[in-house]
């Protein structure tokens, strides 16, 4: 892999700190914020608003002026780097301040390694440009105490040859393996893009348990958009959506994950282009539910994950996709045995074998044979989910219909499933993915086959749990349908109240039954994606359905 003429000094802090945190964010391009990047960020303000000048190495002594926010490069070192602060001395030489969060730790060289490493870089590209320069100065923001770091020929030394080391990290595609129930993990904004404990749980290499490093869900949630003529627009870092001249909803645009449009309604260019600057997509859905497009800004950066992805063996295709149906069986197998009322005996035990027959399959075709036959029997038995039909005579099923659905459970299932595979579709765009390349729906001009994919597993336990939900609470009535031409739709209130039921569905903790920890079902669909992704890097072997117990 072609490496970059120039090495990012912030990115030799990340090397020294961990090899695969540098390679995903330099060579894979990956980034998250946490609470230390966005504190770390907000003490750099001062230092990275810059200065009017900055007093050349050849000229005469400097007056005794800091510059701040000083870019220096060096082709012969192969590094490019910006000085936070520089100080100029009396006797001619300089000193580069590099500016950090917290205090220093308890260390007799006074600092960790990786940040001794950077300033020290920063020190070897001032004197490359001439400045004389012996020492450097780490100075933490949070206890304002200053660390002095001397360029020793130690230090030196390790600098030079770690930068050696990171240009030959990032020559080579696949990342280093992650380190080992490491205590550096925690704190790393990386870590639930990283997956370490659960990637070493994967390949059988340690028996500890994973840790609970995934972060929380983001404060961030979807806006939907359900009424017609509606008009979304941008006003003080608020989005407004109006109807009919009116403001409807009103929310902040730190608050709104992705932006979910039903039917006829505008969004202005202004709100798209700083969705985009956001990394927030924009998904479209015909006005019957039928999840027909997305918009985003910059695809991910990441190529060497989607030559993975398009490189992938047909073979090893086929046993990604036998987990995801053997998952989603067994899943609905789990539904009806929590919930089904008689409980359907047949039918369980017919999911049971169907599930067991799953890896006995050779070839697509009898896999989608046993899908089927395990959906025939499922779906059968949907009914015993539902409160007796005495009590909702609306909503009595018989078979699974769709384009249109012809009944109110049809309906509510086929726009649950249109937001799963919403959600699908934009978590894979999150991870790098490219949605419509899938292991086992075959590619369609516009069919998001990876993202159908994903939601198998998801389908029972999200979507129908969703259904049976807003039925048997009572949440949706007779009133919230409207029938066109023989099909059935949601009217505008209906559909708030099954999203509303959808995204707590999506926020609630459950037991992950490969590692162990609580996470909801939201982080679980981004953790699936990322196995798969680390399936492609080959990080990984085989691909873990997510299985309910």
């Amino acid at each position: 892999m072609a490496v970059p003429d120039l090495l990012p000094v912030r990115m030799l802090n990340e090397f020294a700190y961990c090899p695969r945190l540098f390679h995903l964010e330099w060579v894979q391009s990956e980034w998250a914020d946490n609470d230390d990047t966005a504190d770390g960020t907000w003490k750099h303000r001062v230092v990275d608003a810059g200065s009017a000048s900055t007093p050349l190495a050849s000229g005469p002594p400097p007056e005794p002026k800091v510059s701040r926010s000083v870019t220096l490069s060096s082709e012969s070192l192969g590094l490019v780097g910006k000085v936070d602060l520089l100080e100029p001395l009396a006797d001619g030489s300089v000193v580069p301040v590099d500016y950090k969060r917290g205090s220093p730790p308890d260390v007799d060289e006074g600092a960790w390694l990786p940040e001794r490493v950077q300033v020290c870089a920063l020190g070897l590209l001032l004197l490359e440009a001439g400045y004389r320069c012996d020492h450097g100065v780490l100075y933490f923001t949070d206890s304002h105490q200053q660390v002095r770091v001397d360029f020793d020929d130690e230090l030196l030394s390790t600098t030079r040859r770690l930068i050696a080391e990171a240009r030959s990290a990032a020559s080579i595609p696949k990342a280093p393996p992650p380190l080992n129930h490491h205590r550096k993990c925690p704190r790393c904004s990386l870590v639930g893009i990283c997956l370490p404990d659960e990637l070493h749980h994967l390949s059988g290499e340690v028996e500890l348990k994973p840790r609970r490093l995934i972060p929380n869900d983001q404060a961030a949630r979807p806006l939907y958009v359900v009424d017609q003529g509606a008009s979304i627009r941008k006003s003080k870092g608020r989005l407004d959506v109006r109807v009919g001249g009116e403001v409807a909803q009103s929310v902040r645009l730190i608050d709104v994950s992705q932006v979910s449009i039903f039917g006829n309604a505008q969004i202005s260019t202004q709100v798209v282009r700083e969705l985009f600057r956001r990394d927030i997509p924009v998904l479209w859905f015909s006005y019957g539910g039928w999840f027909s497009g997305v918009a985003h800004g910059m695809p991910s950066k990441n190529v060497e994950l989607r030559i993975g992805q398009f490189s992938f063996g047909e073979d090893r295709s086929f046993d990604v996709a036998r987990r995801m149906i053997e998952a989603k069986i067994r899943n609905c197998r789990t539904l009806l045995m929590r919930n089904g009322r008689p409980r359907p005996s047949p039918a369980i035990d017919a999911l049971l074998e169907a599930a067991r027959s799953v890896a006995d399959v050779e070839a697509a075709p009898s896999l989608l044979g046993v899908e089927g036959a395990a959906a025939k029997a499922y779906f059968t038995a949907f009914p015993t989910l539902l409160k007796p039909s005495g009590e909702t005579t609306d909503f009595d099923f018989s078979t699974r219909n769709r384009r249109p659905p012809t009944d109110p459970v049809n309906c509510l299932l086929s726009f649950v499933y249109s937001l799963l595979i919403k959600d699908c579709t934009s978590t894979l765009l999150g991870v790098g993915l490219d949605p419509y390349l899938g292991v086992y729906h075959r590619p369609r001009f516009g069919r998001p086959a990876l993202a159908l994919d994903l939601a198998e597993e998801f389908r029972p336990i999200v979507g129908d749990s969703v259904v049976v939900s807003v039925i048997n609470n009572g949440e949706v009535s007779s009133g919230d349908f409207v029938i066109r031409a023989g099909g059935v739709a949601l009217t505008p209130k209906g559909r708030r109240r099954v999203i509303g039921a959808y995204e707590r569905r999506l926020s609630q903790e459950v037991t992950h039954p490969r590692f162990g920890y609580r996470v909801t079902y939201r982080r679980i669909l981004e953790v699936q994606a990322r196995l798969v992704a680390a399936l492609f890097k080959g990080e990984i072997d085989d691909y873990p359905g997510f299985m309910t117990r």
